[in-house]
């Protein structure tokens, strides 16, 4: 399973990411309905939808049987996903208080995340898997490791986060929540 996270400025201009690919095993779950229709049935509008993405990977087979599409081998239609969904978290924003909004948008078998700072910077979070709890830990963690760097004096406010002791940080708290 992977997630893949975006740290975006006030500006929305992305000032970190990371793709994580965890090993934790994920629940699977079946629909009835899903599972009355023949494999075939499940990737045909697979190759509909990366032809229109401009995709160049299609499919990714796991190791249920079933095919899926991108599983974070599309970098620019994860980046696109991301961005779609800014809308949807900026009406979270209004509609509700909080820093954690947990579940803000979907897409395909992707679902959106989002923690938002007092300062209003951005982290989203996509990933496949439902874990409300390891999530909002990480995020909260995260935000932890930016407001240390943000008090480097040797970093700039809303500008690229390029420091490795963050990177290797925040890929350590992915493993342990995610």
């Amino acid at each position: 399973m992977s997630h893949h996270l975006f740290l975006l400025s006030p500006s929305d201009t992305p000032l970190y990411t990371l793709t994580h690919y965890s090993t934790k095993p994920t629940p699977s779950v079946t629909s009835p309905l899903s599972a009355n229709l023949p494999n075939w049935s499940t990737s045909a509008f697979a190759g509909t939808l990366t032809a229109l993405s401009g995709a160049s990977s299609a499919t990714h087979h796991t190791t249920g049987g079933g095919v899926r599409m991108g599983g974070g081998q599309d970098r620019h239609v994860i980046q696109m996903i991301a961005n779609a969904s800014l809308d949807a978290i900026e009406d979270a924003m209004r509609k509700e208080n909080l820093m954690y909004l947990k579940t803000v948008d979907k897409f395909n078998e992707w679902t959106i995340s989002a923690f938002i700072t007092p300062g209003n910077m951005k982290f989203v979070l996509l990933h496949e898997g439902k874990n409300d709890d390891g999530i909002r830990q990480f995020f909260v963690e995260v935000w932890e490791l930016y407001v240390k760097t943000m008090l480097n004096p040797f970093h700039t406010a809303h500008t690229i986060i390029r420091s490795p002791v963050f990177d290797t940080r925040v890929r350590a708290s992915a493993k342990k929540y995610l």
